[in-house]
């Protein structure tokens, strides 16, 4: 990032190839849309190259930066779309057990268990969903979560917990 902000812009190439999937699949969760989660990585990317001089490193860590842009990204396009993002099979799939092997009720059931868990995640509030996927799938801290939605680590932990209490509600059924 220091060589972006010197106005070296070959370094956007190194910072997009370190970043890109694990944004992506950030965004992916974010969404529950293959092709909003791309758009909003490239736009993400965009944003850091426009706004290359407001990035502090004494302030904040590049990745907690970066997140934070897709992550309001993705909370303005859900505004924009007026909609929740919405879980189909096929979107799923790719985390489906197809293992021939596997007895097909098993099968079906761990497929549905996914499907549950992914749909009670979506149905989350925007807050809630937020702070789950930042920590369970991108295993970010506290305090990372924190300096990204602009709340104290205690806020987080407090979102944290009513988020898994109403997923364990929602997922009665699967525990």
């Amino acid at each position: 990032m220091r060589a972006l902000r010197c106005g070296d812009d070959s370094a956007l190439d190194r910072l997009m190839d370190r970043w890109q999937t694990p944004l992506r699949a950030f965004l992916y969760r974010h969404t529950q849309d293959e092709f909003d989660s791309l758009d909003l990585a490239q736009e993400t990317f965009v944003r850091v190259y426009r706004h290359r001089d407001r990035f502090r490193p004494e302030t904040a860590r590049f990745s907690t930066w970066l997140f934070s842009i897709a992550l309001n990204l993705a909370r303005d396009r859900a505004r924009r779309l007026g909609r929740r993002p919405a879980t189909a099979l096929e979107e799923v799939s790719g985390r489906m057990i197809d293992d021939p092997a596997a007895h097909p009720r098993a099968q079906t059931e761990a497929n549905e268990r996914v499907c549950a868990v992914r749909a009670a995640i979506a149905a989350l509030p925007d807050d809630l969903r937020a702070v789950v996927i930042l920590f369970e799938y991108e295993a970010k801290s506290h305090a990372e979560i924190a300096a990204m939605l602009k709340a104290t680590p205690k806020a987080v932990e407090t979102r944290l917990y009513r988020a898994r209490q109403l997923l364990r509600k929602r997922l009665a059924r699967w525990l």
